[in-house]
């Protein structure tokens, strides 16, 4: 059995009865959060995110299976499991409730026994579950979010930017002359220069919305939510000077001759803008003309009125 306080779980009754069982049968075992409506329990789910719901379905302001359907619906809350706990039991009920995204079924009066077997089983699924996702996402080299991370975090913020009329920023940042370095250096001299140069731009970086990620080579992105194109250029500098005070030594018999980055930044508001390759090309584009103007420098690329 799991160690206590571990695992979060949000219990959803309308009957204060039913959770001061459930609680009674989880609370050794895990933290134990309660709701009695559906209100309560969306508020919980979305802003606590626990590790597993047990959902009652027939609740008095709205049934267990449109609060699922809501949870599963929201890329915040998706794959949080959900066990449905039910009094009647039928195929028909049990069906519907694995359509919508249910992973198990509890049926009342509660056996203890099997509740814990059933929450147990759902807990361990998860976590392996966000282990390998979290594998799935990671860069293995320098263990910052992957292309693949970065390619669903730029839609999310990008669906989020065309809801709120918020600005979306994107800088794309790449290692100069990095062939030359390995060439001079060696691989394994390569990648020790692509993790600390991934550790610094990751250090500063410090909202949660934020996202480093490596894109591929040697170059990374960062993604700045709600930030305009003053901003973007701010926190652009930061990063370029960041990497050059690292002072990694580069190829040439200077002794000042650092690993230096340049840095395309891009900034719009998305509902202006057909779809998220305009964002990509705007960056990439900065990035192009700040390797031809000599590099270890920052060129922009606005394309909105943010800033």
């Amino acid at each position: 059995m799991e160690n206590i306080n571990t695992h979060t779980i949000l219990a959803v009754d309308d009957s204060p009865e039913n959770l001061d069982i459930i609680k009674h049968i989880l609370e050794p075992h895990y933290t134990v959060k309660v709701a009695v409506h559906s209100e309560l329990a969306l508020h919980i789910a979305t802003s606590q995110l626990p590790d597993l719901i047990l959902l009652d379905i027939m609740l008095d302001d709205m049934d267990g299976y449109e609060i699922c359907h809501q949870l599963k619906s929201s890329d915040k809350t998706r794959n949080i499991p959900i066990i449905f706990l039910t009094a009647k039991h039928s195929e028909e009920d049990e069906v519907h409730g694995f359509r919508i995204g249910g992973s198990d079924y509890i049926t009342k009066p509660f056996s203890p026994s099997i509740v814990l077997a059933r929450v147990s089983t759902q807990i361990q699924l998860k976590t392996k579950s966000d282990l390998l996702e979290k594998l799935a996402s990671l860069d293995g080299l320098t263990e910052i979010p992957n292309r693949r991370a970065f390619d669903a975090a730029l839609e999310r913020q990008w669906n989020q930017s065309k809801r709120t009329g918020m600005p979306l920023s994107l800088l794309i940042a790449d290692i100069d002359s990095f062939k030359q370095f390995n060439d001079y250096f060696g691989h394994p001299m390569g990648d020790d220069c692509l993790k600390r140069v991934a550790r610094a731009l990751q250090t500063i970086t410090h909202r949660p919305e934020d996202l480093v990620a490596r894109l591929g080579g040697e170059e990374f992105s960062i993604l700045l939510p709600n930030t305009d194109s003053i901003g973007a250029l701010l926190r652009a500098e930061l990063y370029r000077e960041t990497v050059e005070n690292l002072q990694i030594r580069h190829t040439s018999n200077n002794p000042n001759a650092f690993v230096t980055i340049s840095i395309g930044v891009a900034t719009l508001q998305a509902h202006a803008y057909d779809n998220v390759a305009s964002l990509l090309k705007a960056a990439d584009d900065a990035l192009y003309q700040a390797k031809h103007q000599g590099r270890n420098r920052i060129c922009a690329n606005n394309l909105s009125n943010t800033g």
